[in-house]
């Protein structure tokens, strides 16, 4: 069975699909490996992959017209989709919901398709979860993006001329990207603050060093904390556990909460989510707060959809003058209000940054994390077919559909395109199109 890597041609993308080091992990489990010559830009070289173990190829059309699967990063274009050969699985950064024009140029082609975007959340899909690795170099380089374009000290530092105050961070979004910048952050010596809309996030952000934004937290504050009333059974309860019959001293707990009952209480809330005024307080204190910060990095990104708006323009004119914005979700239409992608926009003395591709400013380590994930689904959607006598290893294609991972994973396979969310976009866009 033969893995191909091409050469990534979008625009400014300079990860690569396997690095040297898997590919030598892949040859050694009996694999063959295509790699197109340069895939690897000024960090991977030709001869890394030689003495890996892998074939070069001077074109991208021998790598798809000869491999069997092929990993790459960034989406085929049109002009690669036309290399393709019908049985061919590639596996890439796809975004179907998105892209539905070009998962049916795929499907029509025979090609089977892998989304990294679609990987399932769960323990068993961890070590494929390329979507998390590329999220944690993200939220690593977008704290540091914003360090860079603050025209402040991020600590504080005391000088001969005085000290001066440490940077306030706010982190929308406490994710996999969230949480690496709210670490970074801390680390440059900000003081980080946090919000998101799930309960489960709050300790998770804690712990890194933010305070999180909560409207319950601040109502505490201000009042003084209930003494538990300590419960005697009266009447007939009395009268019954003065008999022995201990279960009718026991108090209702619709009137009273047992100590030690109070955590598991709260955590049954905690699961269900937070209350709709709750939210709706807490968005208020966000409001409030966000005209004392320095720095806020938005987070918060549904693959598959636009971007949810945390920042409209009246939060971003309410900051101060020289606070600086970075969008990760630029992509996607933004998290803020006045975002542009790949622009810097200067709006009431406030700068809102949209970097594009950030894991692909980071390629050495990013193209290594990626490659080692793409290791790890090439072993979950392939198995050695060869008898047990056999010395030779019979590497063979096995798509199970009731597993979670591939049937998540797999957005098109056999002509046609497995997920209703794509196949709805698809539709959309040619009503759309006939209308016009």
């Amino acid at each position: 069975m033969k893995i191909g890597v091409p050469r990534e041609v979008a625009e400014g993308e300079r990860r690569v699909g396997l690095v040297p080091e898997t590919v030598g992990r892949l040859v050694k489990d009996g694999f063959e490996v295509l790699v197109e010559s340069g895939a690897g830009r000024d960090y991977n070289l030709d001869e890394d992959y030689e003495e890996a173990g892998a074939e070069i190829s001077e074109s991208s059309e021998e790598v798809y017209g000869e491999a069997d699967v092929v990993v790459k990063v960034a989406p085929p274009t049109e002009d690669e989709i036309g290399h393709m050969h019908e049985g061919l699985v590639i596996v890439c950064f796809l975004n179907g919901p998105q892209n539905p024009e070009l998962v049916k140029q795929l499907a029509d082609a025979g090609v089977t398709v892998f989304s990294n975007e679609m990987v399932p959340r769960t323990s068993a899909a961890q070590a494929m979860d390329a979507l998390s690795s590329m999220g944690s170099i993200a939220g690593y380089k977008c704290a540091l993006i914003a360090a860079d374009s603050l025209g402040k000290y991020v600590p504080m530092l005391s000088t001969a001329a005085g000290t001066t105050k440490a940077a306030n961070a706010l982190v929308f979004g406490v994710a996999v990207a969230g949480l690496q910048a709210i670490a970074i952050m801390h680390r440059l010596g900000a003081e980080v603050y946090a919000y998101d809309i799930r309960p489960e996030t709050k300790e998770q952000a804690e712990s890194l060093g933010a305070s999180f934004i909560d409207s319950e937290d601040e109502r505490e504050d201000e009042e003084e904390e209930d003494e538990y009333e300590e419960y005697e059974p009266q009447g007939f309860s009395k009268l019954m556990a003065s008999l022995g019959f201990y279960s009718f001293a026991e108090p209702r707990r619709d009137e009273y909460i047992v100590e030690g009952e109070e955590e598991e209480q709260e955590e049954q809330e905690e699961d269900e989510g937070w209350s709709d005024e709750k939210l709706e307080e807490d968005q208020k204190l966000v409001r409030e707060r966000i005209k004392e910060m320095d720095i806020v990095i938005t987070t918060a990104l549904v693959p598959g959809q636009e971007a949810p708006k945390l920042v409209d323009k009246d939060m971003v004119e309410s900051m101060k003058p020289g606070s600086i914005i970075v969008d990760l979700a630029a992509e996607s239409g933004g998290n803020c209000e006045l975002t542009e992608a790949g622009e810097t926009v200067k709006h009431e003395n406030v700068e809102i940054i949209g970097p594009l591709n950030l894991p692909s400013r980071l390629p050495i380590h990013a193209s290594q994390l990626y490659s080692r994930n793409m290791y790890n689904l090439i072993g979950h959607v392939t198995e050695d077919k060869a008898d047990e006598d056999s010395d030779e290893k019979d590497l063979q294609l096995e798509l199970d559909f009731e597993d979670e991972i591939i049937a998540a994973m797999c957005i098109a396979h056999d002509g046609e395109i497995r997920h209703d969310d794509i196949r709805e976009a698809l539709q959309g866009a040619s009503e759309e199109s006939e209308a016009r």
